[in-house]
């Protein structure tokens, strides 16, 4: 896991006095060529219990792009922000980081009713690279997880379900979902509270039931996640 002001940059990719245009957060600085991709505001679960309850939210760069840096803002400084990185060596995009992040969220305080955050990343071009042969009898990290992610837009007055679900040579290894708002601010806590999520697993499925009250002109979504193993 990587502290989200860390930002990533490609080694030896980086032109002397080519900056790109001056973004509205960090997600881009250094890079040369990036173009900036913003998330919803993510409400975060408040409990006591002990872990502490998590979000995890995944925010994708467009295709042909990978990500190259990370930002995010929070609602209050009690939420601890990180990211789900790749372990390998430099610490680079493509290696650390692939077309998507994957962004998760505890809340470390008390007395906030309605934490939230809004993931930003800063996109880049993909570019190749060749692997490095194994010859011991043992093997570097690779990806034996993958991410299988399901979004829905929210309407006011509305029950839905969505279900997310591994493919079926994968296992099911841990589920979440996050709700979401496209607002310019920190949506209120009464606006957060008409949208009410109950998640269930079953049969290595992921699905979660979702009740939403009158939402005015807010834009609001939901993200199931479930985590996959079997991959490479």
């Amino acid at each position: 896991m990587r502290r989200l002001v860390l930002v990533l940059l490609a080694a030896g990719a980086i032109v002397a006095g080519a900056a790109h245009p001056a973004a509205a957060r960090n997600e881009c600085n250094g890079l040369p060529i990036c173009v900036p991709v913003a998330g919803p505001w993510v409400v975060v679960p408040v409990g006591r219990a002990i872990p502490r309850p998590r979000v995890d939210f995944q925010l994708s760069c467009p295709r042909g792009y990978i990500v190259g840096g990370l930002d995010a803002d929070v609602s209050n400084r009690a939420i601890d922000l990180t990211f789900s990185g790749t372990m390998g060596a430099p610490v680079n995009p493509g290696i650390t980081t692939s077309r998507a992040a994957v962004f998760s969220a505890v809340f470390a305080g008390s007395g906030v009713p309605t934490p939230t955050f809004r993931p930003h990343i800063g996109c880049m071009p993909a570019s190749g690279g060749g692997g490095i042969p194994t010859l011991a009898a043992y093997y570097p990290p690779g990806k034996p997880t993958i991410h299988r992610v399901k979004e829905l837009t929210l309407f006011p007055q509305q029950r839905v379900r969505v279900v997310a679900a591994c493919a079926p040579s994968e296992r099911l290894l841990s589920a979440s979902h996050a709700i979401g708002f496209w607002t310019e601010q920190p949506p209120a806590t009464s606006l957060v509270r008409r949208i009410t999520a109950t998640r269930t697993i079953r049969n290595a499925r992921v699905s979660v039931a979702v009740r939403t009250g009158p939402l005015g002109s807010a834009r609001a979504m939901v993200q199931v996640l479930a985590l996959c193993g079997g991959g490479q």
